[in-house]
């Protein structure tokens, strides 16, 4: 895996320090805290973890070659958003975010989705399609300006797949989004996605949806349970590799009916807007402490201001690194949900790197943000079902909050303003 591309600062206003922004990398291999009411159907839909997860007890519609099904309206899922009612303070949405969303045997997959599960959250999986593409097969992707059967990345062993497979599948069925990080991973070079065209874009995300839908073709297996969605009416949003090329992607985004996207580098605590009609939500910067910058928030992002872009740093000094990466996402909530209560996005890698320790900071972070008061932990998905059921004036206000600015008077004074 080639290393990430390293930009300047965050952006104005984050101080002289420069960060070292590190954009993502792929992965190798309510008000009540949660979501506020579940729809459970035939068995509730809930697969236990190690489970395999399989379909609920319905009626199942298989699609194309049986790789993925129609199964009928996702289980575990919120109920309707509502418009928020005048003077009522927002919710503080968290979402989640896994970039790649392979199991490489390293059980961080059914890890988190344990966790999920232990605290009501849902999540976003960015699925990367050739994680569901057997090695022997590469020759079928035919990447944008670079050979035939390149990644970046590389292809999971069989093994691998199959557990991705499972995983993705009870992800699903648990409430989860499962989106895309797209396939190859190429971040530098002539054929960097960073250059990509609108034409070429939508060549690597039919191509992604082409080894999702038909994994079953291309590996031959017929004793795998299909994913239970239909994933041409499932993707609504991704995430470039290494946040690049979203100018081009956003036409093409558009076009496909795409609802969001979450490739934007540099983001800020701030309520989003739409770009070319599609959702901008970007990774944000969030306080770094012992610093006077700010980081993205990712735990590449992380890694790369403790062990420069080391994956394997000092272990003396993991403990240290850990506390620090829990109390930067600790810190980025704090100062949303005490003040203008923006949406924080926080984005992932199913990875060990120095020693796992980010893996163990996210599940520190999630459990302290979980269960507080008018925090829901969401989807993307379900994140823009919100915005989309609010009042345009309502959410323009929302815009108006800078990063760390509480509503003057409160929330019941600020909307009265509106």
């Amino acid at each position: 895996m080639r290393e990430i591309n390293r930009r300047g600062l965050l952006g104005a206003g984050l101080g002289a320090a420069a960060a070292l922004t590190m954009t993502g990398c792929g992965s190798l291999g309510s008000s009540d805290g949660g979501r506020p009411e579940t729809e459970k159907g035939g068995n509730g839909g809930k697969a236990t973890p190690g489970n395999g997860g399989g379909p609920p007890e319905k009626h199942v519609r298989l699609i194309g070659d049986g790789s993925t099904a129609d199964t009928g309206k996702q289980p575990n899922q919120p109920a309707a958003p509502v418009p928020l009612e005048p003077g009522q303070t927002p919710p503080q949405f968290v979402i989640f975010s896994w970039d790649g969303a392979g199991e490489v045997g390293n059980g961080l997959f059914p890890r988190f989705l344990e966790l999920a599960q232990e605290h009501d959250a849902a999540m976003t999986f960015f699925l990367s399609g050739l994680y569901v593409l057997p090695e022997s097969k590469k020759s079928l992707y035919r990447p944008p300006n670079n050979p035939r059967g390149a990644s970046d990345i590389g292809y999971l062993t069989d093994d691998h797949v199959k557990q991705t497979l499972k995983y993705v599948r009870q992800a699903w069925l648990d409430g989860h989004e499962i989106g895309t990080h797209f396939n190859g991973h190429f971040c530098g070079g002539s054929g960097s996605v960073g250059d990509w065209t609108p034409a070429q874009w939508r060549s690597e995300i039919d191509q992604a949806v082409s080894f999702v839908t038909e994994w079953r073709t291309n590996t031959g297996w017929k004793d795998v349970d299909p994913l239970p969605f239909d994933y041409r009416k499932e993707l609504v949003g991704g995430r470039t590799p290494c946040l690049l090329g979203q100018d081009n992607l956003l036409p093409t985004a558009k076009q496909l009916g795409w609802r969001y996207d979450a490739s934007s580098p540099g983001g800020s605590q701030m309520w989003p807007e739409k770009r070319q009609g599609v959702w901008d939500l970007p990774l944000q910067g969030i306080p770094f402490p012992g610093h006077t910058f700010e980081v993205l928030s990712m735990d590449y992002n992380i890694l790369a201001n403790q062990s420069r872009n080391s994956t394997k740093g000092m272990p003396s000094r993991y403990p240290g690194w850990r506390t620090q990466a829990t109390e930067a996402y600790v810190a980025g909530f704090e100062r949303a949900y005490g003040t203008n209560r923006a949406p924080f996005y926080i984005g992932n890698h199913f990875e060990e790197w120095n020693g796992g320790i980010y893996m163990d900071a996210v599940e520190d972070a999630l459990k302290h943000i979980a269960g507080k008061p008018d925090v829901r932990l969401v989807s993307f998905r379900q994140f823009v079902d919100w915005l989309d059921a609010q009042d345009p004036a309502v959410l323009a206000k929302l815009r108006s909050l800078q990063v760390g600015q509480a509503p003057e008077g409160g929330w019941n004074a600020f909307f009265k303003q509106a």
